[in-house]
């Protein structure tokens, strides 16, 4: 049957490189809407919020309306007037003190909450990102997912913490500018007034080419990262096959395709700031040209036309920065709307509104029904067709056959990473889309191909099959997975930094550190992928021993090509196509003639002759 609330038609992914290939990028946000959700995150801290936004107002007001009146006092209270001067000037070095006072006040809390709404932000999508089931990571590069995760939060950083402030300020700056500019001398101001849709026709016009462009090139900067990650990760295999000229040419083209996007980014805002720039202070110098008449007319004071020339040149500064700022807060835009699509992802599999609880004590028993399933990536071909298997509690069943038959696709069902599109999973009788998913993985031990292990020391990679370990308990898992004798040999000990992704351990190493952790993890079931595979002959045997000790009392499910290894198993499951052509035990397979047989008379034959 179907499984309840299954969409059968493939997922796709965020990313439309995943999508429609390398050359394709995401359409860009085309408003600024996006911040909200940085904005969402900043309200949360209102005190930093408040102080920065009053130290904001304070050095806004200091620039656009104190000084500009300073300066109108001393050139008409202080010049000729010897008494008086200093007086004024001290004044004007009072307001130059609060400004910098200021401004040091603007810059550290709206620094602060760059930082700290990034760092929310980080693990607000992190929580999610491990709250997602596997077929998410197939459809979407976890490259790309980094990438984003550190580029993009980067630009939000310097938007929260820069650009938004200063954009504030020249609004500001711009507003309390003009106002005084009309209360100076309001015909010039008036004149200065009519300009200003001069000034927004080419930002309206170069806004969208700049948003397209912003977006593109923020994608171009994620295919660079997450190339260089590809490659460095690899690079013994890159350097085994000689092949450091093509990675350094695939590189150079991938940074010139940046440079070509980012040098269209620069020229259009090279344009607009140019157009920009001639409009503003070409109309200022024109206003001081009147401004000039009207004093030697005497219908102003000289201070006046100082007052209003310094105004003036504030105001255009504020709206001139302002088209500068226009393209980070689009980058920002673009960033907060990439991380927000990945915030926003829903988990394929998640847990039910009224999950059944798992029977207690745990059985260990794990039965597949007529399950046929399809990876989300790989719609058009069955990974499974109508697979049937009952395992009891106690149970060693080994999976065998050719590769493709669909024998890690059993061990991924197994652990719910994915649900079938037809038929029902069990275990301990409960269907698995009725129990929450974290209550069926505890009561299932994982031993993968390779012992994948983290960048962190050997305490924490061993208690990761349960946090809670104590010291003890670590040892006597890593005693019965025969690891002790390389543990204690370590510098530090427990506490001995493996290496990226383990690579100080050798390979058998590794595995029986992988055991241990699922030792520590004491479940019910037991699935083993391929745990000898890839080992040497001495390796292999203390791996193969530490393996039998962790069998016993679980039901226990084994992937194995090498057919040596599965001879004692109560039951052999042949698999081909994603189906099962053969059951039974050693003797039984080999006395059929069938696949099995000729599966072991190749790898009998071939250990013989060796």
């Amino acid at each position: 049957m179907d499984v309840e609330g299954q969409d059968p038609s493939p997922r796709r992914g965020l990313f439309s490189r995943q999508r429609n290939g390398a050359d394709d990028v995401q359409k860009p946000a085309r408003t600024l809407a996006p911040l909200r959700m940085i904005f969402r995150e900043a309200i949360k801290y209102p005190r930093q919020l408040a102080m920065a936004l009053v130290a904001l107002l304070i050095t806004a007001g200091v620039m656009s309306l104190a000084i500009p009146n300073a300066l109108k006092l001393i050139v008409d209270n202080g010049f000729g007037n010897e008494g008086d001067i200093g007086r004024w000037f001290r004044y004007l070095l009072m307001l130059v003190g609060v400004l910098g006072v200021g401004t040091a006040l603007r810059f550290y809390f709206v620094s602060w909450l760059g930082e700290r709404v990034v760092a929310d932000i980080r693990r607000k999508v992190q929580d999610n990102l491990l709250r997602l089931s596997p077929s998410f990571f197939e459809e979407n590069s976890p490259k790309e997912i980094s990438s984003r995760m550190t580029a993009d939060t980067a630009v939000i950083e310097q938007v929260v913490g820069t650009t938004v402030s200063v954009a504030l300020r020249n609004v500001i700056m711009g507003v309390l500018g003009t106002g005084y500019l009309f209360w100076l001398v309001p015909q010039l101001a008036l004149n200065l007034f009519i300009a200003i849709p001069l000034i927004i026709l080419p930002i309206a016009l170069f806004g969208r080419s700049l948003r397209n462009i912003s977006r593109t090139s923020q994608d171009r900067v994620a295919d660079v990262g997450a190339m260089v990650t590809e490659v460095l990760s690899a690079m013994k295999v890159v350097q085994a096959f000689n092949q450091e000229a093509r990675e350094h040419e695939r590189f150079g083209d991938a940074v010139e395709r940046t440079f070509a996007i980012a040098r269209r980014r620069i020229l259009i805002r090279a344009a607009m700031t140019a157009i920009l720039i001639t409009i503003i202070f070409g109309g200022i110098v024109v206003l001081l040209w009147r401004g000039a008449l009207l004093v030697t007319s005497g219908e102003i004071s000289a201070g006046t036309i100082v007052s209003f020339i310094f105004a003036g040149v504030v105001v255009a500064g504020a709206f001139g920065a302002l088209t500068e700022v226009l393209g980070d807060l689009l980058r920002g835009a673009g960033a907060a709307s990439r991380l927000e699509e990945l915030l926003s992802e829903e988990p394929a599999i998640s847990v039910p509104a009224r999950p059944e609880s798992l029977p207690v004590p745990a059985r260990g028993s794990l039965s597949f029904r007529n399950v046929t399933f399809r990876y989300p990536t790989r719609p058009e071909q069955a990974a499974l067709t109508d697979f049937t298997l009952e395992i009891e509690p106690g149970e060693t069943v080994a999976l065998v056959g050719p590769s493709g038959a669909g024998k890690s696709t059993v061990f991924q069902l197994a652990e719910r990473f994915y649900d079938p599109q037809v038929g029902t999973i069990r275990l301990d009788g409960v269907p698995l889309p009725s129990a929450d998913p974290a209550e069926v993985r505890k009561r299932i031990a994982l031993v993968p191909q390779d012992g994948v292990l983290f960048s962190a020391n050997a305490r924490d990679n061993l208690r990761y099959g349960r946090w809670d370990a104590s010291d003890e308990e670590i040892w006597e898992a890593a005693r019965a997975a025969n690891a002790e004798r390389f543990l204690r040999e370590l510098p530090q000990g427990l506490d001995t930094f493996l290496g990226e992704s383990g690579t100080r351990l050798s390979g058998g190493q590794q595995q029986r550190m992988a055991i241990a952790r699922a030792l520590l993890r004491d479940a019910p079931i037991l699935l083993l992928d391929e745990a000898t595979s890839a080992l040497d002959a001495e390796s292999e045997r203390l791996v193969q021993d530490a393996l039998e000790r962790l069998m016993q009392n679980r039901t226990t499910l084994v992937i194995a090509h090498r057919l040596a290894t599965v001879r004692s198993a109560d039951r052999i499951v042949v698999m081909e196509g994603g189906q099962i052509v053969e059951q039974g035990n050693h003797a039984q397979l080999s006395a059929q003639g069938g696949l099995y047989a000729r599966l072991a008379s190749l790898q009998f034959t071939s250990t013989e002759a060796a």
